[in-house]
């Protein structure tokens, strides 16, 4: 393995939609490899393919990787900046012979093609231009490859092991578009090695492309970088992950509430194991991360587990933060207004009650509802069972003794329950249910006495009082 000092390794996303999981669990690994070893990250923008590449794209990945901790060292490039590099590159090839024009069209391909797996021959093209003497008149060229056909060619993975490809199997790749654009497979190369990647961390989707591209590296004179193929993830039913299964890109995570530290989390656990250990501090990630420990077994994603990891973290955050993060939401949907924020040190004290119950910002969003807004949605199931007419005098005695309470506390609430209950036989849930359903419109609520001390004298009362106008 190479040494700390000179380290390089890269994440390489499409700017073709969002920053999905897989992606970014190969970011992470790449990231914590490079953290762990003291060397370089990179960022590399892929967006030669300008029918699909947009800016927006590249905004969000760039948003994701802030938004996840994941900062590069360098970059981030785009290959759309780098086309005088690729084609040098393609120059250099073709004078020294292992490139040729190609001047078929893609109606030309398909049809040998067809014909080669109708007589049993591999559909790997035929190299018929490779012997052109001349440029053929009205056709402007790609660029292919000259690939060996005797041997093997060997991929030594990290992760996998060797891995043997038989040389006949592989193709004359293009290498350069009649656009004059350059592929996939080439402008990697081109990239990792003016870049001077020295590991290329990346999808096992990747794999079948790496002996083409070690070919490529041989026929330039570079030493291949190491390279370690991380398994795929699968969805619940151990299908290839997809919007199926569920929110797929960090953007969904984000607008479901879940904080950054939960996912990178559950990410680095995704494939790779420290022992049993399941939460892990970023610091401890970086000091502990290790190839050696990635497995080479499709991973499965589990919604739960991730949700579970979140909800730790959620528990953990600073309330201060949270605060923040939940007024962010509130405002998005405009049920804070602009300039109208509520004070931070009550917004805080809050935020620390709805933790215990809260596994998303959206679920603490929700949870602050009755405590923001003027008229509180009475859930009719709860209504109808726990405000009876038998409870309006419990809550209008509940309501007289609360007005006289100071200070309005914890202790001295529960005082005043614990009084009344005991005056009337009842057990405490007989009053607590009711009360809870009037000031918040449902069942469900952190403890009755932190809701009342949090929503304050003048709203618990108002807001019982006209609990017994609807009894």
């Amino acid at each position: 393995m190479s040494t700390t000092s000179n380290v390089r390794v890269r994440f390489a996303p499409s700017p073709t939609g969002a920053l999905h999981i897989g992606g970014v669990r190969t970011a992470l690994f790449n990231w914590l490899f490079a953290r762990h070893l003291g060397g370089t990250f990179i960022l590399r923008i892929e967006d030669t393919d300008q029918t699909r590449s947009t800016d927006e794209s590249i905004k969000i990945i760039l948003d994701g990787m802030k938004w996840l901790g994941l900062d590069w060292d360098e970059g981030p490039f785009r290959q759309t900046d780098r086309m005088d590099i690729y084609r040098a590159h393609v120059d250099k090839l073709m004078k020294e012979g292992k490139a040729y024009y190609c001047y078929c069209t893609p109606e030309e391909l398909e049809a040998r093609r067809k014909e080669a797996m109708a007589s049993g021959r591999p559909p790997k093209y035929d190299r018929k231009c490779r012997s052109l003497t001349a440029p053929v008149p009205g056709r402007t060229p790609a660029v292919r490859f000259l690939s060996s056909d005797e041997g093997q060619t060997i991929v030594r993975d990290l992760i996998r092991g060797a891995v043997t490809f038989e040389n006949q199997q592989l193709d004359d790749l293009i290498i350069q578009r009649s656009d004059g654009l350059p592929t996939y497979n080439f402008a990697v190369v081109v990239d990792d090695v003016t870049m001077k990647i020295s590991h290329v961390i990346r999808g096992d989707d990747h794999l079948n492309n790496t002996p083409r591209q070690i070919q490529l590296y041989q026929a330039f004179g570079y030493e291949p970088p190491q390279f370690a193929h991380l398994p795929i993830i699968l969805g619940s039913d151990k299908t290839k992950l997809s919007k199926r299964h569920g929110a797929t890109a960090v953007t969904e995570y984000i607008d479901l509430g879940y904080l950054p530290e939960a996912l990178v989390n559950y990410l680095a656990r995704l494939g790779w194991s420290h022992g049993d250990q399941e939460i892990f501090s970023r610091q401890e990630l970086i000091d502990t991360f290790a190839l050696e420990n990635v497995g080479k077994a499709p991973s499965v994603f589990n919604a739960e587990k991730l949700l579970w990891l979140n909800h730790h973290y959620i528990q953990q955050a600073d309330h201060g933060r949270l605060a923040r993060l939940t007024l962010d939401l509130l405002k998005k949907d405009g049920i804070v207004k602009p300039g109208a924020d509520p004070d931070l040190a009550w917004f805080k004290k809050l935020v620390a009650i709805l933790t215990e119950r809260s596994h998303t910002l959206v679920e603490m969003k929700t949870g602050a509802l009755p405590f923001i807004v003027d008229q509180i949605t009475m859930d009719e199931k709860a209504k109808a069972k726990q405000l009876t007419p038998e409870v309006a005098p419990l809550l209008a005695e509940l309501a007289g003794r609360l007005k006289s309470v100071e200070p309005f506390i914890h202790s001295e609430i529960e005082k005043v329950f614990s009084a009344l209950v005991a005056e009337k036989g009842i057990k405490l849930g007989k009053l607590a249910q009711p009360v809870r359903v009037a000031l918040t419109g449902c069942t469900v609520s952190p403890g009755i006495f932190e809701v009342i001390e949090v929503m304050g004298k003048d709203k618990v009362i108002s807001r019982i009082e006209a609990a017994i106008q609807i009894i």
